[in-house]
Protein backbone atom coordinates (compact mmCIF):
# COMPACT_ATOMS: atom_id res chain seq x y z
CA UNK A 1 0.00 0.00 0.00
CA UNK A 2 2.94 2.35 -0.50
CA UNK A 3 2.70 5.77 -2.09
CA UNK A 4 -0.61 6.77 -0.54
CA UNK A 5 -0.89 10.20 1.10
CA UNK A 6 -1.87 10.26 4.77
CA UNK A 7 -2.62 13.40 6.77
CA UNK A 8 -1.95 13.42 10.51
CA UNK A 9 -3.81 16.08 12.51
CA UNK A 10 -2.96 16.34 16.21
CA UNK A 11 -2.10 19.25 18.51
CA UNK A 12 0.48 17.07 20.34
CA UNK A 13 3.71 17.78 18.41
CA UNK A 14 5.54 14.69 19.77
CA UNK A 15 2.73 12.33 18.75
CA UNK A 16 2.41 14.08 15.37
CA UNK A 17 6.12 13.59 14.68
CA UNK A 18 6.18 9.97 15.83
CA UNK A 19 3.12 9.10 13.71
CA UNK A 20 4.64 10.87 10.70
CA UNK A 21 7.88 8.87 11.14
CA UNK A 22 6.00 5.60 11.61
CA UNK A 23 3.89 6.12 8.48
CA UNK A 24 6.88 7.31 6.48
CA UNK A 25 8.91 4.15 7.23
CA UNK A 26 5.86 2.12 6.18
CA UNK A 27 5.96 3.70 2.72
CA UNK A 28 3.30 6.41 3.00
CA UNK A 29 3.61 10.08 2.00
CA UNK A 30 2.76 12.07 5.12
CA UNK A 31 1.68 15.65 5.81
CA UNK A 32 1.01 16.89 9.35
CA UNK A 33 -1.17 19.65 10.76
CA UNK A 34 -1.56 20.97 14.30
CA UNK A 35 -5.27 21.71 13.90
CA UNK A 36 -8.19 20.66 11.72
CA UNK A 37 -8.66 24.30 10.69
CA UNK A 38 -5.06 24.52 9.42
CA UNK A 39 -5.68 21.43 7.28
CA UNK A 40 -8.99 22.70 5.85
CA UNK A 41 -7.33 26.04 5.00
CA UNK A 42 -4.68 24.09 3.06
CA UNK A 43 -7.00 21.61 1.36
CA UNK A 44 -5.62 22.48 -2.07
CA UNK A 45 -2.20 21.13 -1.07
CA UNK A 46 -2.84 17.90 -2.97
CA UNK A 47 -4.77 14.64 -2.99
CA UNK A 48 -5.48 12.92 0.33
CA UNK A 49 -6.04 9.18 0.74
CA UNK A 50 -6.71 8.99 4.48
CA UNK A 51 -6.81 11.34 7.47
CA UNK A 52 -5.68 10.31 10.97
CA UNK A 53 -6.98 12.90 13.43
CA UNK A 54 -7.18 13.40 17.17
CA UNK A 55 -10.70 14.02 18.48
CA UNK A 56 -10.02 16.64 21.16
CA UNK A 57 -8.08 19.56 19.70
CA UNK A 58 -8.15 23.35 20.11
CA UNK A 59 -10.74 24.93 17.79
CA UNK A 60 -12.41 22.39 15.54
CA UNK A 61 -12.71 18.88 17.03
CA UNK A 62 -12.04 15.65 15.17
CA UNK A 63 -15.78 14.97 15.06
CA UNK A 64 -16.47 18.34 13.43
CA UNK A 65 -13.68 17.59 10.95
CA UNK A 66 -15.32 14.27 10.01
CA UNK A 67 -18.62 16.08 9.39
CA UNK A 68 -16.85 18.69 7.18
CA UNK A 69 -15.08 15.94 5.23
CA UNK A 70 -18.33 14.04 4.74
CA UNK A 71 -20.03 17.27 3.65
CA UNK A 72 -17.76 17.15 0.62
CA UNK A 73 -14.77 19.38 1.34
CA UNK A 74 -12.47 16.36 1.02
CA UNK A 75 -13.32 12.90 -0.26
CA UNK A 76 -11.37 10.50 1.97
CA UNK A 77 -11.74 8.22 5.00
CA UNK A 78 -10.99 9.53 8.51
CA UNK A 79 -9.52 7.45 11.35
CA UNK A 80 -10.04 9.14 14.73
CA UNK A 81 -7.71 8.69 17.70
CA UNK A 82 -8.36 9.77 21.27
CA UNK A 83 -6.91 9.67 24.75
CA UNK A 84 -10.41 9.94 26.22
CA UNK A 85 -12.16 6.97 24.68
CA UNK A 86 -15.65 6.07 25.71
CA UNK A 87 -18.39 4.12 24.02
CA UNK A 88 -20.70 7.08 23.39
CA UNK A 89 -17.86 9.04 21.73
CA UNK A 90 -16.98 6.04 19.55
CA UNK A 91 -20.62 5.65 18.49
CA UNK A 92 -20.87 9.39 17.70
CA UNK A 93 -17.65 9.21 15.66
CA UNK A 94 -18.90 6.28 13.60
CA UNK A 95 -22.29 7.91 13.04
CA UNK A 96 -20.52 11.09 11.87
CA UNK A 97 -18.72 8.99 9.26
CA UNK A 98 -15.33 8.05 10.78
CA UNK A 99 -14.09 4.70 9.45
CA UNK A 100 -12.39 3.77 12.72
CA UNK A 101 -11.93 4.95 16.29
CA UNK A 102 -8.71 4.12 18.16
CA UNK A 103 -7.89 4.79 21.81
CA UNK A 104 -4.45 6.03 22.89
CA UNK A 105 -2.08 4.46 23.70
CA UNK A 106 -2.39 2.13 20.73
CA UNK A 107 -0.18 -0.47 19.08
CA UNK A 108 1.42 0.52 15.79
CA UNK A 109 -0.19 -2.49 14.08
CA UNK A 110 -3.67 -1.36 15.16
CA UNK A 111 -3.26 2.01 13.44
CA UNK A 112 -1.68 0.52 10.30
CA UNK A 113 -4.49 -2.04 10.09
CA UNK A 114 -7.11 0.74 10.37
CA UNK A 115 -5.39 2.83 7.67
CA UNK A 116 -4.88 -0.10 5.28
CA UNK A 117 -8.47 -1.18 5.76
CA UNK A 118 -9.67 2.38 4.97
CA UNK A 119 -7.44 2.52 1.88
CA UNK A 120 -8.68 -0.78 0.46
CA UNK A 121 -11.98 0.92 -0.17
CA UNK A 122 -10.15 3.57 -2.23
CA UNK A 123 -8.34 2.03 -5.22
CA UNK A 124 -5.53 4.30 -6.37
CA UNK A 125 -5.61 5.42 -10.00
CA UNK A 126 -2.34 5.28 -12.01
CA UNK A 127 -2.64 9.03 -12.75
CA UNK A 128 -2.90 9.74 -9.01
CA UNK A 129 0.21 7.64 -8.35
CA UNK A 130 2.23 9.60 -10.93
CA UNK A 131 0.94 12.90 -9.51
CA UNK A 132 1.88 11.85 -5.95
CA UNK A 133 5.39 10.87 -7.06
CA UNK A 134 5.83 14.18 -8.90
CA UNK A 135 4.55 16.14 -5.88
CA UNK A 136 6.92 14.25 -3.59
CA UNK A 137 9.87 15.27 -5.78
CA UNK A 138 8.81 18.94 -5.59
CA UNK A 139 7.98 18.85 -1.86
CA UNK A 140 11.32 20.24 -0.65
CA UNK A 141 11.40 23.28 -2.92
CA UNK A 142 11.45 26.71 -1.26
CA UNK A 143 8.80 29.25 -2.26
CA UNK A 144 11.39 31.19 -4.27
CA UNK A 145 12.47 28.02 -6.11
CA UNK A 146 8.79 27.40 -6.91
CA UNK A 147 8.54 30.98 -8.26
CA UNK A 148 11.48 30.31 -10.60
CA UNK A 149 9.93 26.97 -11.63
CA UNK A 150 6.65 28.74 -12.47
CA UNK A 151 8.61 31.17 -14.64
CA UNK A 152 10.33 28.30 -16.46
CA UNK A 153 6.96 26.60 -16.96
CA UNK A 154 5.66 29.81 -18.54
CA UNK A 155 8.54 29.59 -21.03
CA UNK A 156 10.37 32.66 -19.70
CA UNK A 157 14.14 33.09 -20.03
CA UNK A 158 16.35 33.71 -16.96
CA UNK A 159 16.54 37.46 -17.59
CA UNK A 160 12.73 37.82 -17.65
CA UNK A 161 12.28 35.62 -14.55
CA UNK A 162 14.94 37.72 -12.77
CA UNK A 163 13.13 40.95 -13.70
CA UNK A 164 9.73 39.55 -12.60
CA UNK A 165 11.10 38.42 -9.21
CA UNK A 166 13.36 41.44 -8.63
CA UNK A 167 16.53 39.33 -8.45
CA UNK A 168 19.63 39.03 -10.64
CA UNK A 169 19.87 36.60 -13.59
CA UNK A 170 22.81 34.96 -11.78
CA UNK A 171 20.55 34.27 -8.78
CA UNK A 172 17.97 32.70 -11.11
CA UNK A 173 20.73 30.39 -12.39
CA UNK A 174 21.50 29.36 -8.81
CA UNK A 175 17.80 28.62 -8.21
CA UNK A 176 17.66 26.61 -11.45
CA UNK A 177 20.65 24.55 -10.31
CA UNK A 178 18.94 23.99 -6.94
CA UNK A 179 15.74 22.88 -8.72
CA UNK A 180 17.68 20.32 -10.77
CA UNK A 181 19.54 19.01 -7.71
CA UNK A 182 16.50 18.81 -5.39
CA UNK A 183 14.32 17.04 -7.96
CA UNK A 184 17.21 14.83 -9.10
CA UNK A 185 16.70 15.54 -12.81
CA UNK A 186 19.27 15.71 -15.62
CA UNK A 187 17.46 18.13 -17.92
CA UNK A 188 15.06 21.07 -17.82
CA UNK A 189 12.59 19.09 -19.95
CA UNK A 190 12.51 16.35 -17.28
CA UNK A 191 11.91 19.02 -14.63
CA UNK A 192 9.05 20.47 -16.74
CA UNK A 193 7.49 17.00 -17.06
CA UNK A 194 7.54 16.54 -13.27
CA UNK A 195 6.07 20.01 -12.66
CA UNK A 196 3.26 19.45 -15.17
CA UNK A 197 2.48 15.98 -13.75
CA UNK A 198 2.28 17.56 -10.28
CA UNK A 199 -0.27 20.01 -11.63
CA UNK A 200 1.79 23.20 -11.33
Amino acid sequence: MTGRRILVIDDDAALRDSLAFLLDVNGFYVATYETATAFLNDVASGPVDCIVSDILMPGMSGLELVRKVKAGRVDCPVVLITGHGDVSLAVEAMKAGAVDFIEKPFEVEVLLRAINSALKARPIKPADAAKLQAEARLANLSSRERDVLQGLLAGKINKVIAHDLGISPRTVEVYRANLMAKTNVRSISELMRIAITAGL
